[in-house]
């Protein structure tokens, strides 16, 4: 077979246009950090990297799913500690007034105290996280105890049946968590009823020590009810405790994979460049001598 001038200096040619282009494949893996900038430079890798960029995309969504999931229970725990706080005091005030020695005056002074504090614990009920009713049950939007202070006692109504559907917020693959309480055992009509009757009583001046004692079982009983619903909502907490570090887990492993099967080996890629710039210039040196400028060095 006969080798011609011309037969060279193709061949040299493709050979230094092949090198450029290898050359360029690895700066743009060393720009881009990434082993592919185009999908059709292995379709493998780039349906690869959609499937574990939806599964980091997922898990990034149940993490800020779980902040509104923290909001709400510790929102609604907050709540439950100060309505204690308030029975507690009501409870003292009992306490301290059911005997005879305190005159109608005093006992009126209390009834303004407590009077002061129901209002209170009604405006509990009605707290708000990001402009929802979080003691409203699925029904966010409306505000489930209406307080009517222009009557002695206040008169404080909350809806029958109060609504204690369940919120459900997924915080996990097909796993949903209730981030509510039950109203109904934190802020029951019974409980503003009482209240009120209590006040009655320390505002009439006939009633005696022992009438005013008698509310000691029923304050103990609203109570117990919240200190129950604030257990309950503290063995979810612990459970969404325990599923926020297995998300934390699946990210840390979900990052990863997607890094394997995307990024590039930095010190790899810098040495396979260093190679190829030296076949580059070896070819570009070999080719100078092959296709030479004039008849004369060709001759030479």
């Amino acid at each position: 077979m006969r080798v011609t001038q011309s037969m060279l200096a193709n061949s040299n040619l493709r050979y230094v246009s092949q090198g450029y282009e290898r050359l360029g494949v690895l700066q743009d893996q060393i720009n881009s950090g990434k082993k592919i900038t185009r999908p059709s430079q292995d379709p493998v890798i780039a349906m690869n990297g959609i499937r574990y960029r939806t599964q980091v995309q997922e898990v990034e969504q149940f993490k800020r799913n779980l902040g509104e999931v923290y909001s709400w229970m510790e929102n609604a725990d907050a709540v439950m500690d100060k309505t204690t706080s308030a029975l507690q005091r009501i409870r003292e005030l009992v306490v301290e007034v059911s005997n005879d020695t305190y005159n109608g005056n005093q006992r009126a002074s209390v009834a303004e105290e407590v009077k002061q504090l129901q209002e209170h614990i009604a405006t509990l009920g009605n707290t708000k996280v990001n402009n929802k009713y979080i003691f409203n049950g699925t029904n966010t939007l409306q505000k489930p105890i209406d307080i009517d202070t222009s009557t002695n006692p206040p008169t404080i109504t909350v809806p029958n049946p109060i609504n204690n559907n369940d919120v459900n917020i997924e915080v996990s693959k097909g796993i949903s968590v209730a981030v509510n309480t039950d109203p109904g055992n934190i802020f029951p009509q019974g409980l503003f009823d009482d209240i009120s009757s209590l006040i009655t009583t320390l505002q009439t001046p006939t009633s005696t020590g022992s009438d005013v004692g008698n509310y000691l079982t029923q304050l103990d009983s609203h109570i117990n009810s919240i200190l129950s619903e604030r257990s309950e909502l503290g063995a979810r907490l612990n459970r969404v405790e325990m599923i926020e570090e297995r998300l934390m887990q699946q990210e840390i492993i979900a990052n990863k994979t997607m890094s394997d099967n995307e990024d590039i080996d930095f010190e790899k890629v810098i040495i396979d460049l260093k190679t190829q710039e030296s076949v580059h210039r070896a070819a570009l040196a070999a080719g100078a001598r092959i296709i030479q400028p004039t008849l004369m060095d060709f001759l030479r």
